[in-house]
């Protein structure tokens, strides 16, 4: 039986990456790499060829004639592209209707579960691409995975997880019992080899989890684990609010500065998450998703306890290791202009 080809945009990055290690653990796919000519010569893509994975080049801002001649074959494109760069998918989005090989197209989802309609931007930009493709009658499924393990814990005093941090803030926020779906990182390529081989999920939502939990739990989970007594900033339902209105004037004089978007983008997860409560089984269903848990009860996620455990093991990664780096280094600016 021939595998199914599956063409992966974003395979470098922190989700695509995770997407490529579930389809090749799963090994029910033929896997190539989709990439911009500008990034054929990286390390990181040269990395993916010593895996012997094909590399296709295709230009998202050149000829979607030329674009879709380079996709043409592939049975599924899975995008996981930035989050800046969100409406580039519309020319992916036009090429593989014109392809004409496409059994499903998966755009870049994988964020938590959210209306469109000016709660978040992101999801909004998510909007506009998944209204290109039910213009073209393109078979689809999306695919959303909540909020990582990785970025929803909290440093203890003694700095003993540290190693693994992104986000330095302890802020707990509108009282902390505001449940939210969480995945870890690893499982999201796992969900995904399941969620496209499967028939039931073809032009269809789906939403991903392990966990249903609240700031409050996992700060208990910590101290229980660790024996330290955390040390946690409550912010307010409207300094959340204030917050995000700060955010959002911020971004209007300068809609393309990646700092501010980042800010912004925080900010109107965090009130989505715990202002709104739309991070939940019942909001997804409400939105009409499927519940991965129910299509595939045999499937086992990574618990959130199971990733505290890995972090106290010193056993946990930092994602996103080249921002962490680039926002270390603005602090380290900052801070020398100021001394």
């Amino acid at each position: 039986m021939s595998k199914q080809k599956v063409l992966l945009l974003g395979a470098t990055g922190e989700t695509g990456g995770d997407i490529l290690e579930g389809l090749l653990e799963d090994g029910s796919f033929e896997v190539a790499c989709l990439v911009q000519p500008s990034s054929a010569q990286k390390p990181a893509v040269k990395k993916l060829e010593t895996r012997n994975l094909k590399i296709v080049v295709g230009d998202l801002s050149g000829d979607v004639n030329d674009l879709a001649t380079a996709i043409t074959g592939y049975d599924t494109i899975i995008s996981s592209i930035s989050a800046p760069h969100q409406l580039a998918q519309l020319s992916l989005v036009d090429a593989a209707a014109k392809a004409g090989t496409v059994k499903r197209f998966v755009p870049c989802g994988f964020m938590t579960v959210c209306p469109p309609g000016g709660v978040m931007h992101l999801r909004d930009d998510k909007e506009v691409v998944y209204q290109r493709i039910w213009c073209h009658h393109l078979p689809y499924t999306i695919v959303d995975v909540g909020y990582w393990h990785q970025l929803s814990w909290f440093r203890v005093p003694s700095g003993r997880f540290d190693y693994a941090v992104l986000l330095e803030r302890n802020e707990v926020y509108a009282g902390g019992d505001a449940k939210t779906l969480l995945t870890d990182k690893r499982d999201i390529g796992r969900f995904v080899a399941r969620i496209i081989k499967d028939e039931r999920t073809l032009n269809q939502k789906v939403f991903t989890y392990s966990d249903f939990i609240s700031q409050n739990e996992i700060a208990r989970m910590i101290e229980q684990k660790t024996g330290e007594k955390l040390e946690l900033t409550h912010i307010s339902e409207q300094d959340l609010l204030t917050t995000r209105a700060n955010a959002r004037a911020a971004c209007e004089p300068e809609p393309r500065n990646m700092m501010v978007r980042l800010v912004r983008s925080q900010a109107e997860y965090n009130a989505s998450k715990y202002i709104r409560r739309d991070n939940t089984p019942a909001m997804g269903k409400y939105l009409g998703y499927l519940d991965a848990r129910e299509l595939y009860p045999d499937f086992e996620p990574i618990s959130f306890e199971r990733f505290v455990d890995e972090l106290v093991e010193g056993k946990g990664e930092r994602p996103y290791e080249e921002m962490y780096a680039a926002l270390k280094d603005m602090q380290g600016g900052e801070k020398a202009e100021g001394e």
